[in-house]
């Protein structure tokens, strides 16, 4: 990795062969992020007899790649174990990248499984991050939101959960642009004597570190798309269910309106008329516009996109990884860790157990989880 500071190579490795039409619209996705990008250098990883053609098609990515030739890639379906295995996949030689500090960050359409485990074993936690955690950014009624964890870990501990608030705190600033975004961990209630000893001393912590002035309290899951607070911070089995409930109900809506506007004549000239709003609820809620999963607490930028995502959405994900490193997101992690760790020191006058509760892995590698979070 590169010393903090010191300029990589790259801006980004990009795993050219992971995802469902790889590597059609990762180059796509490159030419269009391009343009709002000019000044990005780009590593791209794949088979270059494919990668080549595209190029010559998209002008802009080409000005802006450097093309790693390797014909292997790590299959939608391949097991995180066997991945570990493939050194010459595009997938590994793009974090490879990161790790060696050619490159600031990754980005792969590909096995999300494979990702977290290849990202935490290569790349590695930041100092003083017992474990990464998955975030992604979410509609509400208020703005944009970040989640965490979404899957990345199954069951965590007290560390974890202010860890995480850390993580979201400085996601916030940097992608979202926030200057003090509110923080609200996820429970069964609102009232400070809901919820297990690992959120109420979770909650204790936040309230006597440098995040209490943004620290909300305790948020219920009507909260999420409220937007009652900018970051929601929860454990990755929570987090992965309410991610997939709210894709579930946002999939329902569209079809419930499709259903009412087909219903007859007079529906469909209802259709005519509320055409130009609904239009505009489809721009808010496209999912391209939250592509783009991110791997927080790693000593390198790793954004997931969607494997089934267009080439809009492949953009949206390289912008926020672009954003990340633009804006010294690792850099800005670090001191946010500082003041909690000096928060630890304070020993037994400082909050209960923080840095001393055990952690327990959940499955998967390493304490990862290969839960299809963004596909």
């Amino acid at each position: 990795m590169a010393e903090s500071g010191e300029q990589s190579e790259y801006s980004l490795a990009i795993d050219a062969m992971g995802g469902d039409r790889a590597p059609d619209i990762v180059v796509e996705g490159l030419d269009i992020a391009t343009e709002r990008h000019p000044g990005a250098k780009f590593l791209l990883i794949g088979d270059e007899a494919k990668l080549s053609v595209l190029l010559q098609r998209y002008k802009r990515a080409a000005r802006s790649c450097v093309v790693r030739h390797t014909a292997e890639a790590i299959a939608a379906d391949t097991k995180p174990t066997i991945a570990l295995r493939m050194r010459n996949a595009s997938m590994r030689l793009a974090i490879d990248s990161v790790a060696k500090g050619e490159a600031q960050g990754v980005v792969s359409a590909g096995n999300t499984g494979a990702l977290l485990a290849l990202a935490k074993i290569i790349v590695k936690t930041l100092p003083g991050i017992d474990r990464p955690a998955m975030a992604a950014i979410s509609p509400s009624a208020r703005g944009d939101v970040i989640m965490l964890d979404l899957g990345a870990n199954v069951s965590c501990d007290t560390r974890n959960l202010v860890e995480f608030a850390v993580m979201g705190d400085v996601f916030a600033r940097t992608v979202l642009g926030l200057t003090l975004p509110t923080i609200g961990l996820l429970n069964v209630g609102s009232e400070e004597s809901k919820g297990n000893d690992t959120l109420r001393d979770a909650a204790d912590t936040l309230r006597k570190s440098h995040l209490a002035p943004q620290f909300h309290g305790f948020i219920e899951g009507n909260d999420i798309t409220a937007g009652t607070t900018d970051v929601v911070v929860t454990d990755g089995f929570t987090g992965n269910i309410a991610l997939k409930t709210g894709e579930g109900a946002m999939k329902l809506m569209g079809q419930l309106l499709r259903q009412v506007f087909s219903a007859g004549i007079a529906s469909r000239i209802a259709y005519l008329l509320a055409r130009p709003g609904l239009d505009r609820l489809r721009e808010w809620l496209d999912p391209r516009r939250y592509n783009g999963a991110v791997m927080l607490g790693l000593s390198g930028v790793v954004v997931k996109s969607h494997g089934g995502t267009d080439a809009m959405g492949f953009a949206h994900a390289v912008d926020v990884a672009m954003d990340m490193v633009v804006h010294r997101f690792n850099d800005r992690m670090r001191e946010g860790l500082g003041k909690i760790g000096a928060l630890r020191a304070e020993g037994p006058g400082g909050p209960r157990d923080v840095a001393g509760v055990g952690t327990k892995d959940g499955p998967g590698i390493g304490g990862i989880s290969p839960l299809a979070t963004t596909g």
